[in-house]
C-alpha cells in the first residue's frame, strides 16, 4: 500500500473566505473529496490548479424544502392563497406519472445546481395510483445532475371524504404508505449522496395515525422527519376547528416536535412556540419567495435564529416560486425579514448565507457539509464576481448584487458545473421534454 498522498485540486485566488481582508484572496486545497487546506496553500508537484482570479467562493448552498414534480405546473393559480392554489392543482397533479416526475426532477435539480445548490431536500407527497417509482425517478435525476439529495417519502391519507383538503383520488392507504416508505429506504438510502427522510404532507392532509406511525418508522431507521407547518392562517383555523389547538401544539402531542424534525415554512409561530422549537431543537425551512407569491405572511426568521432554532432556506415548489433557483432566495430572505419587522438590521447578507449553508445543514442533520472548513466535504461554489469587484464585502456582493449563476460547482471535489455548464445533463433537451409534457396539462 502506497503512502503517497492523492493529488489535490487547488482553487487559487478566491474571495469571500473568512479572515481574508477586503479585496484579498486565498486558496482552497481539496484532496479525496474533502477540504484539505485553506489560506496560502504551498504548491505540490501534481496539483490540479483552478485559478478563479478573484471570484467569490462559498460552501455549496443547501435547499431544505422543494417539490420537484411541480416543474410540471409552473404558472398555475398565480393569484391564489394556499388552500385555493392546492385545490386547483391537486386534480392536475393526479394526472402525473413517473416519467413526468423524472422530466421535472431533471430540470429542477439542474436549475438548482446552476444556482449554487449542492444538497437538495425534495418533499414528494403526490403518488398517483400508488406508483412509488416516482421516488426512483427523483433519485435517478439526482444521480444524473450530480448533487446530494435528501429524498422525502411524502404522503397524504386524509381525503375530502374524511375531512381532509385533498380529493380522495390523490391520497393513499396508510399501510401502503408505510410499506412503500420501507421500500424507498431500502432502495435508496446511503446517508451520503441520497438520504431518505419520512415526510407526511401536512396536518390538513394526513391522519394522526399516519403521523404517529411515520415518526416511529423514521426513528427505527434513525432518519429525519419533515412536514409542512404553520404556513397560513387558514391552516391555523383548520387545526383549531378540528383539534382545538394550534398546529404546533397538535404536532407536539403527536411526538413531532423534536431534534429529528424540521418544518417547512413556520410562518405563524408565536413567542411561546418559538421557545418550544428552540428547546426541542426542531428546525425550520424558510421559503421566502413562495411565501410572498401566496401572500402567506412573513416568517419570523430573526426571532427564530435569536432563539437558537436551526433555520435553513428553501426554494419550495416552482408552482409557487417560478424562479426555481436557490441563490435568489438569499436576497429575498433579507428583504422579507426586514420588511416583516420594519428594521434594516433584522437580517444581514451574512445571516442569509449562513441560513443557506450551515443553517440548512443543521436542519437536515448533516455535519459534513455547509461550512468552508478543513475536513468538510468539498461541496464548493465559485461565483463570477467581475461585475461586483467594486463592492468591498464579497458576501454582500453575492447576496445583494445582481442575480448570477454559478461559474463552477463541486460536489465532493468533483466538478458538476464547469464554466456555467452542467457536466452530466443536456439541459436544453431536458427543458424541451419538460415543456412537451407540461403542455398536455394546460386547460383546454
Amino acid at each position: 500500500m502506497s503512502d503517497t498522498p492523492s493529488p489535490r485540486l487547488v482553487i487559487r485566488g478566491a474571495r469571500g473566505l473568512l479572515g481574508t481582508p477586503p479585496g484579498g484572496t486565498a486558496d482552497i486545497a481539496v484532496r479525496d473529496g474533502v477540504i484539505d487546506a485553506i489560506g496560502s496553500v504551498a504548491p505540490e508537484p501534481d496539483d490540479d490548479v483552478l485559478d478563479v482570479d478573484g471570484d467569490i467562493v462559498t460552501a455549496g448552498l443547501i435547499n431544505t424544502h422543494h417539490h420537484l414534480y411541480q416543474w410540471m405546473t409552473r404558472g398555475w393559480a398565480t393569484n391564489s392563497i394556499l388552500f385555493d392554489w392546492l385545490t386547483t392543482l391537486y386534480p392536475v397533479w393526479a394526472r402525473l406519472d413517473a416519467e413526468d416526475v423524472l422530466a421535472a426532477a431533471r430540470v429542477g435539480l439542474a436549475e438548482l445546481v446552476l444556482s449554487g445548490c449542492t444538497t437538495a431536500a425534495d418533499h414528494h407527497y403526490v403518488v398517483p395510483r400508488g406508483d412509488d417509482s416516482v421516488f426512483d425517478a427523483i433519485a435517478t435525476a439526482a444521480g444524473e445532475v450530480g448533487l446530494r439529495l435528501h429524498l422525502a417519502r411524502g404522503s397524504m391519507d386524509l381525503g375530502e371524504s374524511a375531512g381532509g383538503l385533498p380529493p380522495d383520488a390523490v391520497v393513499e392507504d396508510l399501510d401502503d404508505i408505510l410499506a412503500s416508505t420501507e421500500r424507498v429506504i431500502d432502495r435508496w438510502h446511503d446517508g451520503e449522496r441520497i438520504t431518505v427522510t419520512v415526510a407526511p404532507c401536512s396536518p390538513f392532509s394526513v391522519s394522526e395515525q399516519l403521523m404517529r406511525e411515520s415518526a416511529a418508522l423514521a426513528r427505527r431507521h434513525g432518519l429525519k422527519l419533515h412536514t409542512h407547518l404553520a404556513e397560513t392562517r387558514e391552516e391555523e383555523a383548520d387545526a383549531l376547528a378540528r383539534f382545538g389547538a394550534r398546529p404546533l401544539a397538535v404536532l407536539d402531542g403527536w411526538g413531532w416536535v423534536a431534534a429529528d424534525v424540521w418544518f417547512a415554512h413556520g410562518i405563524h409561530f408565536d413567542d411561546g412556540e418559538i421557545a418550544r422549537l428552540a428547546q426541542a431543537g426542531a428546525g425550520v425551512a424558510h421559503c421566502p419567495s413562495s411565501n410572498a407569491r401566496l401572500a402567506a405572511g412573513f416568517c419570523r426568521t430573526p426571532e427564530l435564529r435569536a432563539a437558537g432554532v436551526p433555520v435553513g432556506l428553501g426554494v419550495d415548489g416552482v408552482a409557487s416560486n417560478e424562479q426555481g433557483t436557490l441563490v435568489t432566495e438569499l436576497r429575498q430572505a433579507v428583504w422579507s425579514a426586514r420588511q416583516g419587522v420594519q428594521d434594516p438590521t433584522a437580517l444581514t447578507a451574512h445571516d442569509a448565507l449562513d441560513m443557506a449553508t450551515a443553517g440548512g445543514a443543521a436542519c437536515l442533520g448533516r455535519t459534513d457539509v455547509g461550512r468552508l472548513e478543513v475536513g468538510m466535504q468539498a461541496d464548493l461554489v465559485v461565483w463570477p464576481a467581475d461585475d461586483v469587484a467594486d463592492i468591498a464585502d464579497p458576501v454582500e456582493a453575492l447576496v445583494l448584487g445582481p442575480d448570477r449563476p454559478a461559474r463552477h460547482v463541486l460536489v465532493a471535489g468533483e466538478a458538476v458545473v464547469i464554466d456555467g455548464a452542467l457536466e452530466g445533463l443536456d439541459l436544453d433537451l431536458a427543458r424541451r421534454d419538460l415543456a412537451r409534457r407540461a403542455r398536455r396539462l394546460w386547460p383546454a
